[in-house]
This record gives C-alpha cells, sequence and structure tokens, in this order.
C-alpha cells in the first residue's frame, strides 16, 4: 500500500516563498511520476508540477520560473520549491504518485498568499 505524506505549506506574504515535501513509502517498483496539484476554493484540481522517475519535470504555465520540482531517490520525496508567491496560488496543494496510472494522493497541505 502507497501513503504519501506531505509537509510544509502555511501563510506568506505576496513575493514571498515556501516549500513543500512528499514523502513516498511502500512499493516502488510501479513508480513513473511524482508530482504537485493544487485546488482552489471552487476550482477543480489543477497540476501545479511533476517531475518522472527517468528526470523530465512538466510545469503548469502559471508556475513556470517562480516553482522547481525535484526529487531525492533515496527516501522517495519530492519537493516544491514556491517563490514570488502570488495570492492566486492559495489552494490546497496535494502531493501525487503515479503508478503506472494507478494515481495515490497525500492528505493536501493548506498554502495561503495573503498580506
Amino acid at each position: 500500500q502507497v501513503q504519501l505524506v506531505e509537509s510544509g505549506g502555511g501563510l506568506v506574504q505576496p513575493g514571498g516563498s515556501l516549500s513543500l515535501s512528499c514523502t513516498a513509502s511502500g512499493s516502488m517498483f510501479r513508480l513513473r511520476s511524482m508530482g504537485w496539484y493544487r485546488q482552489a476554493p471552487g476550482k477543480q484540481r489543477e497540476l501545479v508540477a511533476d517531475i518522472s522517475t527517468s528526470g523530465p519535470t512538466n510545469y503548469a504555465d502559471s508556475v513556470k520560473g517562480r516553482f522547481t520540482i525535484s526529487r531525492d531517490d533515496g527516501p522517495n520525496t519530492v519537493y516544491l520549491q514556491m517563490n514570488s508567491l502570488k495570492p492566486e496560488d492559495t489552494g490546497v496543494y496535494y502531493c501525487n504518485a503515479n503508478y503506472l496510472g494507478d494515481h495515490y494522493w497525500g492528505q493536501g497541505t493548506q498554502v495561503t498568499v495573503s498580506s
């Protein structure tokens, strides 16, 4: 059974930075990618960034140049460094792990960007 444990998030002023981390436990045999999604109030969940086990990354246009996703295979952890945060980045951020099409989700962590 796969479990994802997230940490990070919180309240930050516009222009500030936050970092998120997510550690996956369980079998890594079929793991193909990990990433972050977010959901703002009243909106659908959307991809923020993901990174495949072979290295390539993918970012939403709205975060390119501001967010950086990285991973550490040792503890099977994915990180999201968020810089130059904007109020529209506010939402619940969910860690995702893709196991050959089977998706697992973390519990979500709140990110609030507000002055």
